[in-house]
């Protein structure tokens, strides 16, 4: 399984890449609250079922907590309002103390320690995912089930036409979208281009939902690919925690003089 490192360094990367573009509305604050939560988050439990094991004594406890803990929902739920407490204040104490610089000079709030949180853990389980188990976990196998390995997977006329037709006007519907018009906004634009995705994404999975569980007998979907597993996989565990940091950035009219001075230890 991923150890530190990779939970570490993935969720810093990302972390960075994201204060880059956003010029500092992702702070340091948000990149080490979300890389935390990435990497030390979810495995708490078993931090916790180690230290038992070196006591002497909770072992059975430690071992239900980690189970608990190991999670990418109960993580949130469990964890996540008590950390949202901690995370911000200890972004208040870091600011005020000039401990972790901030550009646009304020701490974390509670709701976005809460949206960091949530895309720590699901950032966690990305990584997971993908490299426990010698890569027979659970959700790998069911991405990996809705792919047809049985044999060479036949070619149908009526998937050709339907995976034609929606990524023709998924690349069609964003060309329209993002066209040059005297007046335009970018905000409108992102919208209507993020509804664009993900009604052809939907219609994406819809599709090969009804050839893998509807039509008896199973047709292969989109030749031998396990799109459906791809597609929902990287929403829950890729695209949402980032959208997660993204809801999260600061508001660029937050200013230091106007936060800090005020700021409570």
């Amino acid at each position: 399984m991923p150890g530190p490192g990779p939970h570490m360094m993935y969720a810093l990367g990302s972390g960075l890449g994201l204060m880059v573009a956003s010029n500092g509305r992702f702070s340091p604050h948000h990149c080490l609250c979300y890389a935390l939560n990435a990497f030390f988050g979810p495995d708490i439990g078993s931090f916790t079922e180690w230290l038992t094991s070196i006591v002497g004594f909770g072992d059975s406890m430690g071992s239900d907590v980690a189970d608990v803990i190991h999670h990418p929902l109960y993580y949130v739920v469990l964890l996540s309002m008590p950390l949202s407490f901690l995370y911000s204040w200890a972004s208040r104490v870091a600011l005020r103390k000039g401990i972790l610089d901030s550009i646009s000079g304020v701490p974390l709030s509670r709701p976005q320690c809460f949206l960091l949180i949530s895309a720590g853990s699901l950032s966690h389980f990305f990584l997971d995912h993908l490299f426990e188990e010698n890569g027979k976990t659970s959700v790998y196998t069911w991405i990996l089930s809705t792919g047809w390995w049985t044999s060479r997977a036949p070619i149908n006329p009526d998937a050709v036409m339907v995976i034609s037709l929606l990524c023709t006007g998924l690349i069609v519907g964003f060309i329209y979208i993002n066209r040059v018009r005297p007046s335009k906004s970018i905000k409108t634009q992102y919208n209507q281009s993020i509804k664009l995705v993900m009604i052809i994404a939907s219609l994406y999975c819809l599709w090969c939902a009804t050839q893998i569980y509807v039509v008896q007998p199973r047709r292969p979907a989109v030749g031998e690919e396990a799109d459906l597993g791809v597609l929902v996989f990287l929403f829950i565990y890729f695209f949402t925690p980032h959208s997660l940091c993204i809801l999260s950035m600061n508001n660029p009219k937050d200013n230091y003089h106007d936060v800090v001075e005020q700021l409570p230890l």
